[in-house]
């Protein structure tokens, strides 16, 4: 009797390893779900111009080439002023409703670069122009740039709401 209940008790196991087994296999074949396919699409080249304002020597529109950094664009700007709290930096992006405000280029801080920005002003008028500031001192008000050789009031007109002076 003791030998049948063994035996009983080793088919019993025997059925229930095959059961357990056959429903492993047969769940891991039926639930495999189809691979997840992620495309991702290249990031947007990141080269352009970007506008750098508040507390540095230079705001305005600046170049922005990928890879740059904000310390990067900063220095583009002229660095910081004094006032600077380089903890509050804030990133705002326009949206494509807003009409956008333009920036005035200070005449007593900028580069020729920027200057040449202006409409009429060229490579030799923007020189000019810091030459000017070199000799005389800082402008102290925006007509003042009529005094500078070559720029007159027909370009004065085209620049004035462009323009601005500031210590």
């Amino acid at each position: 009797m003791v030998r049948s209940s063994k035996f009983w008790a080793a088919a019993m196991l025997l059925l229930i390893i095959i059961i357990v087994a056959g429903s492993v296999l047969i769940w891991s074949k039926y639930s495999r779900s189809k691979p997840i396919e992620i495309n991702l699409s290249p990031a947007p080249e990141a080269n352009g111009q970007i506008s750098v304002a508040g507390a540095v020597n230079v705001p305005g529109y600046n170049p922005l080439k990928e890879g740059d950094s904000i310390a990067d664009l900063l220095e583009a700007a002229g660095g910081t002023t004094v006032e600077a709290d380089l903890d509050g930096i804030k990133l705002y992006i326009s949206s494509v409703n807003e009409t956008e405000v333009s920036q005035k280029v200070n005449l007593n801080l900028p580069e020729a670069w920027l200057l040449q920005a202006l409409p009429g002003i060229g490579e030799t008028k923007a020189q000019a122009i810091i030459d000017y500031r070199q000799q005389k001192g800082k402008f102290r008000h925006i007509s003042e740039i009529t005094s500078v050789e070559g720029i007159g009031t027909t370009t004065y007109e085209k620049i004035k709401h462009l323009i601005t002076v500031s210590d």
